[in-house]
């Protein structure tokens, strides 16, 4: 079992960071900063698999515990057993919609005869050296987050969440509340309620439940909504704000001097 198998199964207010931007400097310099695990987004970028693994080396280069988890596109299992041939700590798995589904995840990160993941040695386990263990004790292992992001989910959340093997459920709130026909209105009684009944979910079947949060000021909202963790920020959004604030930080700098100068003229 992973470290970051054990915090999800044992530790409360977990905190991941997004990454989408395919470079190992932000990994390294995103994983010194505390988090328990940073999550690579492959569903919505262009990231290649050499790209994720540099990024997941650069994740380990750095001081501390934080881990890697990488967002898959699909639950295609092709694509599941080579990104964690990587030797990333978990997965998560978008779109998904029913217990069937999640057992086929569970089944595509499993070696037989649990699942019908390939065996092959790389840098999961360090390029064979520690082959025969790694692939003895994977199993059980690795973190499987699945997404419910749509209302069919939504009808199933319970079912999912207690398929054997699932570690965690992620709410995605932008394709949910697109999914609901409300998207981005995230005061919404409706997307308060689809929130309580994913939450809800996590609790029956005892697993946790998280979401990611953009807006500092959303925070304090997720937690009284009980969820268990959270991705606090996206690296691409962190860059824009801080770039936006100190702009004009100096722009009103500027023209305060400039005004202080011609009073003084």
């Amino acid at each position: 079992m992973t470290n970051l198998n054990r915090k999800f199964r044992t530790a409360t207010n977990i905190a991941g960071a997004w990454l989408s931007i395919g470079h190992p400097t932000v990994a390294e310099v995103t994983a010194t900063h505390d988090f328990d695990f940073v999550l690579i987004d492959t569903e919505h970028t262009p990231l290649s698999l050499e790209t994720v693994q540099e990024m997941s080396r650069g994740v380990d280069a750095a001081d501390g515990e934080t881990e890697t988890i990488v967002r898959v596109p699909s639950d295609d299992p092709v694509r599941i057993k080579r990104v964690l041939d990587i030797g990333v700590a978990g997965i998560m798995v978008p779109m998904i919609e029913t217990a069937a589904e999640a057992r086929d995840v569970v089944r595509a990160v499993s070696y037989p005869p649990d699942g019908i993941r390939g065996v092959a040695s790389g840098r999961a386990s360090a390029y064979g050296d520690d082959f025969q263990q790694y692939v003895e004790t994977a199993n059980g292992s690795i973190v499987t987050v699945v997404q419910i992001e749509t209302q069919t989910g939504l009808d199933n959340a319970r079912e999912i969440a207690s398929v054997d093997g699932i570690d965690a459920v992620f709410v995605g709130p932008a394709d949910l509340s697109a999914n609901l026909g409300i998207f981005g209105d995230w005061e919404n009684d409706r997307f308060a309620a689809a929130i309580e009944r994913v939450v809800d979910a996590g609790d029956a079947a005892g697993i946790p439940v998280g979401t990611l949060v953009v807006d500092p000021t959303d925070i304090e909202t997720r937690v009284e909504q009980d969820f268990d963790f959270l991705i606090v920020g996206k690296d691409t959004s962190h860059l824009s704000s801080a770039n936006e604030r100190i702009r004009q930080r100096y722009e009103e700098t500027v023209s305060q001097q400039t005004a202080t100068s011609i009073s003084e003229d």
